[in-house]
């Protein structure tokens, strides 16, 4: 049974909603819970989770819930999936329970929206936590949503996680008076478009504090980038700086609307300084920019390839390059390279019944700024063509196509195969692929030996040539431990 580690203090966190008791309704109090047959039940999962069948006591209790409407039997099985370390199986039970739990219960409603979040489904949780906020007091939804607040950095989607906390923040009636989650609901309305929003949430900010360093540098920024108010933007951003004059992100804002004022040469030296002090992809998009209108494309277009590096997704950088269509001819070019193998995926869930897998033939090709990935079948035929620029990714399967900004959340929600295809070809390189920290050990040879990133663990196998002749891929992921060997029919061009 594979093990999946929360980190402590999201652990800490489940484990903190679970302490209080449950109210049952009447139809659970005399459902037959106490009859011989269901205690034997409840007996034998008990023995099965002491002998390791943490499957069977999961599925057991989770029956036995649903047949005899009771809360606590579901509150069981969850506990069961968190302490065998699957989420996935964790919120399913925590479904079961919000659903037999009284409405006025609020502690299942809490674990659920806790488990949706952890699980990266924003979306999902936003009518739970709407409906948790309802039945709260005012001290009781600031809580709840600086724990969401807190839940944000490690979100895999920050548009979809800031879409859902403007959402669900802008159900409560009274936002609380907490500045920094005043800040949070401001970058969320921008999120969703709402700037009106936003500058009415920042502008009460400084009412209130007039020296809060985040809302000055957030409002000049937002009036700076929209061309908007550019005398009020420099004002509000030179007092940040004044106030926090070793913040990079704060130089950057000071850069961009020098920039808008026309002020080029002090706008590239304030950029510069904030991208050598933090190399960001933000910042970088600002300082090509200012590059590319000084007539200096070859500068422009290196801190452009730099930003990618750095976050190819970064939305400040993808406006950019689209807006001003760099055609690359004079930057360095990255290699180009041909990979033909096979594959074989297995997935292995909490339970037998959930393993699953697959396998057949793969072709990466990179040319330029683009991998093209063709998936086929054990019998040669196509299954799917996956196109991945910095930018974009699209995947075409049976005449249609679907695009999304990541690759590896493409393959997955459409081939139903935790595929890493973003940043394919840098591994089969023996690279690291950009935008994320990682670490690399080699063997004696110097060959890259093993590479851990993006909660991916690779273990290379090279010829003589110094040619891949196999690539073992291994995570431990929300449906279980991911297992993908990957062997090459040809040498790697």
């Amino acid at each position: 049974m594979s093990k999946f580690r929360l980190k402590p203090l999201l652990q800490s966190l489940l484990i903190a909603a679970l302490t209080s008791g449950v109210v049952l309704p009447s139809q659970a109090q005399n459902s037959g819970l106490e009859s011989g047959e269901a205690v034997f039940e409840v007996l034998a999962s008990e023995i099965a989770l002491q002998r390791g069948e943490a499957g069977l006591a999961f599925n057991t209790y989770l029956e036995m819930a649903r047949q005899y409407q009771d809360p606590r039997l579901a509150q069981r099985a969850m506990e069961i999936a968190i302490n065998a370390g699957s989420p996935a199986l964790a919120l399913q039970a925590a479904q079961s329970w919000a659903s037999l739990a009284p409405a006025s219960d609020a502690k299942p409603k809490e674990v659920l929206v806790t488990l949706l979040i952890l699980s990266d489904r924003w979306s999902n949780a936003i009518e739970p936590a709407i409906n948790l906020l309802k039945q709260q007091s005012l001290a009781q939804q600031e809580n709840t949503l600086k724990q969401l607040q807190g839940l944000l950095a490690r979100a895999k989607d920050e548009s979809e996680a800031l879409n859902a906390f403007y959402a669900i923040a802008s159900s409560v009636k009274t936002l609380p008076n907490d500045a920094p989650l005043l800040y949070t609901y401001a970058l969320s309305a921008e999120k969703v478009g709402r700037l009106d929003v936003m500058e009415k949430t920042l502008r009460e900010i400084l009412r209130k504090n007039p020296n809060d360093v985040n809302a000055l540098n957030a409002l000049g920024y937002s009036l700076a980038d929209r061309n908007l108010k550019l005398t009020e933007a420099f004002t509000l951003i030179s007092k940040a700086h004044q106030l926090s004059p070793q913040d990079s992100f704060i130089l950057d804002s000071l850069g961009w609307v020098n920039f808008r004022l026309g002020k080029n040469t002090l706008a590239l030296e304030q950029l510069q300084q904030a991208f050598n002090t933090k190399p960001e992809a933000d910042i970088a998009a600002h300082l090509g920019e200012v590059l590319w209108v000084l007539n200096r494309p070859e500068q422009a277009e290196e801190i452009w390839r730099q930003g990618q590096k750095l976050d190819a997704n970064n939305p400040t950088l993808k406006e950019t390059l689209k807006r001003l269509k760099p055609n690359w001819s004079v930057a360095e070019r990255v290699s180009k390279g041909s990979w033909d193998g096979r594959f074989a995926v297995k997935v292995t869930g909490l339970t037998n019944t959930q393993n699953q897998g697959g396998s057949g033939g793969f072709t990466l090709t990179q040319d330029e700024l683009k991998d093209i990935l063709e998936i086929r079948n054990p019998m040669g035929g196509s299954i799917a063509k996956i196109t991945i620029t910095p930018g974009e990714a699209s995947l075409e399967r049976d005449g249609q196509v679907t695009t999304a900004i990541d690759a590896d959340s493409l393959v997955q929600n459409t081939l139903g195969l935790p595929l890493p295809a973003r940043g394919l070809s840098d591994w089969l390189r023996g690279q690291i692929r950009p935008g994320s920290n990682a670490s690399v050990e080699r063997n004696s040879k110097g060959q890259v030996s093993k590479i851990d990133q993006d909660g991916w663990n690779l273990i290379y196998s090279w010829n003589d040539a110094n040619r891949l002749e196999k690539l073992t891929m291994t995570r431990s992921s929300n449906v279980g431990s991911i297992d993908i060997r990957l062997v090459f029919d040809r040498p790697n061009d």
